[in-house]
């Protein structure tokens, strides 16, 4: 099964990167590596998804917020590849911020929800190291932000 068959069965639609907010670029491939920018949590709507996990953001809507953003990554990463995703040999890392409250250490568990979909997309390539750190507010105080390092063909 090939990744564009499995984003198929998980009735997942990839789109196009936003644009940069600030002074940043999307993505930067240098050799066979391609470092992706941090993206913050959206609602279905584009706007951010914003509010503190412990307080306003359950674990479980953190988890969901972080499954939504490993799609938006995996589009600026289609782009970064030329359209083709096939050229995926290895997702190294992800690195995740979750806005929360000071007394919540679920971060792990709420990264899991980008973790588990990127497994199931790219199978053992999808396998990666991570680091998921509690912060005390994020961009447009969105509840998430996800960065991801990639080995690409």
């Amino acid at each position: 099964m090939t990744v564009y068959d499995k984003l198929k069965s998980l009735n997942i639609t990839l789109s196009p990167p936003a644009a940069p907010v600030a002074a940043y670029v999307m993505y930067v491939q240098t050799g066979n590596l391609v470092f992706i920018s941090g993206h913050i949590a959206k609602n279905a709507d584009g706007s951010v998804n914003a509010g503190q996990l412990g307080k306003e953001i359950t674990t479980e809507q953190g988890v969901a917020a972080a499954r939504a953003i490993a799609i938006d990554l995996m589009g600026t990463l289609q782009e970064a590849c030329g359209g083709d995703l096939g050229k995926v040999k290895r997702v190294v890392k992800l690195m995740s911020l979750v806005n929360s409250t000071p007394g919540f250490t679920d971060q792990h568990i709420v990264t899991n929800g980008a973790s588990e979909l990127l497994g199931e997309v790219f199978g053992d390539a999808g396998k990666h190291a991570r680091s998921a750190f509690g912060v005390a507010q994020n961009p447009r105080g969105a509840c998430v932000e996800i960065e991801m390092i990639v080995e690409v063909a």
